[in-house]
């Protein structure tokens, strides 16, 4: 339980009926919709067969697991059923994917952790457990044994000629605790020896000297070799992709809980104390730390991952205890204040966040798992959270 003062109790409290009132009606409003992004205040469906969307970007979209994941989220804290009977409709139309099989990624633990998985541990629904082991099976077959990766996409580079068989990402820290779970569940070593071998990589290549962490690192899938990074989503090709950082902080943390690994700790709190260290005055997040003053673009959903990750180390790091708990207070305040929108006329919460510096449609919008983190952290200061990852 993170330690808080009564004020900053009254406050969460506070925030947290605002979220219910707001998610109250999106859930009534939303019915079976998988939505990814809210425009103009309506969010979309990726499982909306209507729409011509590519197999990458439709029911495989790697996001199609946050909104049943706040479902499940707020019916712990509600108790109310009817959040768990939307959280099951996009458990149950995620079932296509695995039929579809092409278009899935590393991403198989964003997208059964917070439904299947969830599911199960919250009602023992045997159903949920075969969905989230298949998940964990698909996962563990893209592990690279020359480079101890996971391979992070499928395919070639769109546009190019090379393959990115050996890419790796950061992201992946939090797809890897389906197989922590799937160990557990099996009393079966290989899938934890597996995400352990995956983070040690990640550990070792990932965090630069200085904190700052890469988004993608390209490997020779057949020797392991480091070939190179690669900017991602970031500004350029060394530079500071914030998300990227916030992955590593709250990702490492959860490997060092799953594992009591020190170095997964070093880790998350060297690229901890390097995000802190870059806050910018106002506690707004950039996309990148790097990124030119023009033009500049906020990522919510960097604040809102990092806000969870800091209170996670709140809790492991003893001398760190207070600097990260008011960090991620901080962090929640701030969207609060001025980035949330908690009309019950409107879906999504979050705004201004971003999926890459140079995207074109992801810039400066709501994301759903933006949302999903931001609702985690609330909990997890009112000790009440699901434990998903």
């Amino acid at each position: 339980m993170i330690n808080i003062s009564q004020e900053d109790q009254s406050w969460v409290k506070d925030t947290l009926d605002r979220v219910i009132e707001k998610m109250e009606a999106v859930r009534q409003r939303t019915g079976e919709k998988i939505p990814a992004v809210a425009i103009n205040g309506t969010y979309d469906d990726r499982s909306d067969s209507s729409v011509k969307w590519d197999m990458d970007n439709g029911i495989n979209w790697w996001t199609n697991g946050f909104w049943g994941g706040i479902m499940w989220q707020l019916y712990h804290y509600t108790g109310d059923s009817r959040y768990m009977e939307t959280a099951r409709i996009s458990e149950e139309k995620m079932d296509k994917c695995f039929s579809l099989y092409y278009g899935l990624h590393h991403d198989v633990g964003f997208m059964w952790l917070p439904t299947a998985v969830a599911d199960y541990r919250l009602t023992g629904n045997k159903e949920s457990r075969k969905r989230g082991l298949l998940a964990a099976q698909l996962l563990a077959g893209r592990f690279n044994s020359a480079g101890k990766f996971i391979r992070a996409w499928n395919d070639n580079v769109p546009g190019q000629k090379e393959s990115n068989r050996g890419w790796a990402i950061i992201d992946c820290l939090f797809n890897i605790p389906l197989l922590y779970w799937a160990s557990e569940e099996m009393e079966d070593p290989r899938f934890k020896e597996i995400a352990m071998l995956h983070a040690d990589t990640a550990a070792r290549y990932f965090i630069r000297e200085d904190g700052s962490v890469r988004h993608i690192v390209e490997f020779d899938p057949f020797t392991g070799e480091m070939v190179r990074e690669l900017g991602g989503q970031g500004y350029a090709e060394g530079s500071s992709w914030t998300r990227g950082q916030t992955w590593a902080i709250y990702g490492f943390a959860v490997s060092y809980l799953h594992t009591k690994k020190e170095e997964y700790l070093k880790a998350a709190r060297k690229a901890a104390d390097r995000f802190l260290s870059r806050i910018p005055e106002d506690w707004h997040i950039p996309v990148d730390f790097d990124q030119p003053a023009s033009p500049h673009y906020e990522d919510s959903t960097a604040a809102a991952v990092a806000a969870g990750g800091f209170l996670e180390l709140s809790q492991l790091i003893p001398e760190r205890e207070e600097a990260y708990r008011n960090a991620g207070i901080r962090l929640l305040k701030t969207l609060a204040a001025d980035r949330c929108d908690f009309c019950p006329e409107t879906d999504g919460i979050l705004s201004r966040c971003t999926g890459s510096y140079h995207g074109t449609w992801d810039r400066e919008i709501n994301f759903v798992y933006a949302d999903y983190y931001f609702i985690e952290a609330l909990l997890k200061l009112a000790g009440r959270e699901v434990k998903i990852w």
